[in-house]
């Protein structure tokens, strides 16, 4: 039975890989949002070509769902190279690093996800790697230890994270060229949910369009999630076609709200607000009333209600703002200028 549970849990994961893949851009041109960022891409690419050079070293910060991993793959494409792709996660010794480091290819492109997260012994190991092109294996150890000289093909290392800050100096300084990926606003996400459904064969009308993107928090990943639900629904209830009532229904089913609140998000606020009036209440204190563990809170709820200005963080714990008690329809009842 185990086994067939990791199967059946490998096929999923295999098929949700398949359609991120099918929906992922492919070229420069094929990319919505993010143009500046673009822009300055395109030129240090061209540029790269034309020198016959491998493109500087590049890093991508964020938060999750707007585009690093995409980006790192078109840029693969557009220079018509390899692309390896690593988590962060996953190296931790240099000798989880030094396979990938050993076949690159000349001007391939290495792609290390959540690159904050490799310990300080491999990260090393990038820095003579990323400006010499080389990297030193010791073989053995004490007296009779020695250091192996291995070249390295010159190549481009993308780094993506969604913490810049927990990056050391030294290995932020090494990237020739940082990005930082904004939010995207609602007429490039109703374009995406456009361009996807089109993609995936699903006949969607421009307000299903929009109103997916209004309530995908600024995100294409969880456009594309909505996206693919609403189509599972318009497919299981309505003709396929995904109209705008279709959509709402479809979110309906799932509690996403027309401002892109989930039941846990908006359970966060109605505790908050009925059972602390609104705050301030420690995190620790919300998370026990919630049964939620508080790293779920802090990483998952919390950054998009801070956002979209729902609640504050004060010295004092958390607030409810007007506008969280207006989206709850609740009268409010608390001070404003307990908040600043």
């Amino acid at each position: 039975m185990a086994r067939e549970a990791i199967y059946q849990q490998s096929s999923v994961d295999e098929e949700q890989d398949q359609q991120d893949r099918q929906l992922r851009p492919q070229r420069m041109a094929d990319m919505v949002g993010q143009r500046d960022v673009i822009e300055r891409l395109q030129i240090a690419i061209d540029a790269a070509r034309g020198r016959s050079d491998p493109l500087g070293h590049i890093l991508f910060d964020g938060p999750p769902g707007l585009g690093k991993t995409t980006f790192a793959t078109v840029i693969g494409n557009e220079l018509k190279t390899a692309v390896q792709i690593a988590n962060g996660a996953g190296l931790k010794a240099p000798k989880d690093l030094i396979p990938y480091l050993t076949n690159v290819s000349e001007n391939s492109v290495l792609f290390i996800d959540e690159i904050h997260r490799i310990p300080r012994t491999v990260e090393e190991y990038l820095y003579t790697a990323m400006e010499d092109f080389r990297i030193d294996i010791v073989l053995g150890e004490g007296v009779n230890a020695r250091t192996l000289n291995l070249d390295l093909q010159p190549f481009t290392l993308i780094g993506a994270t969604t913490r810049a800050g927990m990056l050391s100096a030294p290995l932020r300084d090494r990237f020739q060229i940082r990005e930082h990926l904004d939010f995207y606003d609602l007429d490039d996400l109703a374009e995406i949910v456009r361009r996807n459904a089109k993609k995936l064969d699903v006949p969607v009308d421009e307000e299903a369009a929009m109103e997916i993107g209004r309530r995908s928090r600024s995100t294409p990943r969880i456009a594309n999630n909505r996206l693919l639900w609403v189509r599972d629904y318009a497919q299981s209830r309505s003709d396929g076609k995904a109209t705008y009532q279709t959509a709402i229904d479809a979110m309906k089913m799932t509690g996403i709200d027309a401002l892109g609140l989930d039941k846990q998000d908006r359970n966060y606020l109605d505790t908050l607000i009925r059972l602390f009036g609104g705050g301030p209440a420690g995190i620790e204190a919300i998370g026990h009333t919630m049964n939620v563990s508080i790293d779920t809170i802090e990483d998952e709820v919390e950054p998009f209600l801070l956002r979209y200005e729902l609640i504050v963080r004060t010295r004092r714990g958390r607030m409810a703002t007007p506008k969280a008690y207006q989206h709850l329809g609740r009268e409010f009842t608390g001070n404003s200028e307990d908040l600043l």
